[in-house]
């Protein structure tokens, strides 16, 4: 049997990012810039108060106490929105918004719980330090500063400041279209009734879930049944909306196994055995006249799960443009034993945890294919190598990390 690691690299061998293109601003979240962004003008673009308040000059109330307040005609009201016309003369005031500008004078701001609130004359009972309150001009972003570089990702703070900075449109790697179909005759979309011999279908909700969580544009198609002239329709529909193409089921060597019976006759997609545990059925390859990667995943959820985690999530990242493609591995103690088939690499659910400064991992459950009610209640996966048929329990094994949540 083929080596995961070989299969990996065959999977990854000639994916590349995505071509750059000119997005709308929320229609770049999550992916990544592609440009240098340099802001063309300050942010804030003017002296602004930080608090509701009076505009003052500090020299002006820097005697005022709450036994004896200083006492300042209101000149006028600046509200936000509003350029500050006239100037502040000494020995007055101006009643100021937040995020308004300060006028021409003034040198500080007195928030307004340090006044009676007075709207013609106020009481200021405590003075401000020259300055406070006042949000200066660039004291965020300077004209000029690169604000953003090629290969950010855009998160929504990243979306927020191109919005601040007046981008409406940016260059970015799109997010890859990844299309994923389940096959086969006894699937039922779920809230259907099962009738005898039927399942309800689950792999196609994990995985686009899946692809989703790894940056994707997931789309999830409905069942496709075992008849290789729907296979072939469904298929053709969907190249025209993908990226990617992941399916589950059919790739094994039964007699309905039809995504394999479908795929074999186009000679551009290779159905391997991989030393793997679960997960072992695995294709991958090419379809369509624009050559569409597809990866055609065994049909138990668990074995479709990890395949999906080992081998196309890293496609979606290298589409991405991103590193590290790989999921974060960590070294930690394992609380039983456990037992692995010869000359395969076990991916065996568990829950990983920090005891005592250290790693401890637990093995959840038994280790078959169908149990998705322990995929569900895992956060890792411990990988036991091709060499190891044997875990001791207090042993150190490699963890491959699933969710940054641990308890």
């Amino acid at each position: 049997m083929k080596s995961v690691d070989a299969h990996l690299d065959d999977c990854l061998e000639g994916v590349e990012p995505l071509e750059p293109i000119d997005l709308q601003l929320l229609d770049a979240h999550g992916c990544i810039l592609a440009e240098e962004v340099v802001a063309s003008a300050p942010i804030p673009g003017f002296d602004n108060a930080s608090h509701d308040g009076y505009a003052v000059r500090a020299a002006d109330v820097e005697s005022a106490t709450s036994d004896a307040p200083v006492d300042l005609p209101v000149m006028g009201d600046i509200p936000a929105g509003r350029p500050a016309t006239v100037a502040l003369q000494p020995g007055t005031t101006m009643r100021i918004m937040t995020g308004a500008p300060v006028p021409e004078g003034a040198d500080a701001v007195v928030p307004v719980e340090w006044t009676d609130s007075g709207i013609a004359n106020v009481k200021i009972s405590q003075p401000p330090a020259l300055g406070a309150h006042i949000r200066r001009i660039g004291s965020d972003v300077t004209k000029g500063q690169q604000v953003l570089a090629a290969g950010t990702r855009l998160g929504p703070a990243q979306i927020g400041l191109l919005a601040a900075v007046g981008r409406d449109r940016v260059v970015a790697r799109p997010k890859p279209r990844v299309v994923v179909l389940s096959t086969g005759s006894e699937l039922v979309d779920p809230g259907l009734p099962l009738q005898p011999g039927q399942i309800s279908e689950s792999n196609s909700f994990a995985l686009t879930a899946a692809a989703r969580e790894a940056g994707a544009l997931a789309y999830r198609v409905g069942i496709v049944l075992d008849d290789p002239r729907k296979l072939i329709d469904t298929l053709e529909d969907q190249l025209i909306r993908a990226d990617l193409i992941v399916t589950t089921g059919g790739v094994s060597a039964g007699a309905y196994d039809v995504v394999k019976e479908v795929l074999s006759r186009l000679g551009t997609v290779t159905f391997e055995k991989v030393a793997m545990q679960p997960g072992m059925p695995q294709g991958r390859g090419s379809i369509g006249p624009d050559a569409i990667p597809i990866f055609t995943l065994p049909g138990n959820p668990v074995s479709a799960y990890v395949s999906f985690e080992v081998f196309v999530r890293p496609v979606i990242r290298r589409m991405l443009g991103v590193e590290p493609l790989l999921r974060p591995t960590v070294r930690a103690v394992c609380t039983a034993e456990l037992t692995s088939p010869a000359q395969k690499r076990q991916f065996a659910r568990g829950w990983l945890s920090v005891e005592e400064g250290r790693y401890v991992v637990r093995p959840i459950g038994a280790q078959g294919s169908h149990l998705v009610n322990d995929l569900a209640h895992a956060n890792c996966l411990i990988v036991v190598p091709e060499d190891v048929t044997d875990v001791p329990a207090g042993s150190s094994v490699t963890v491959m990390v699933l969710e940054r949540r641990l308890s």
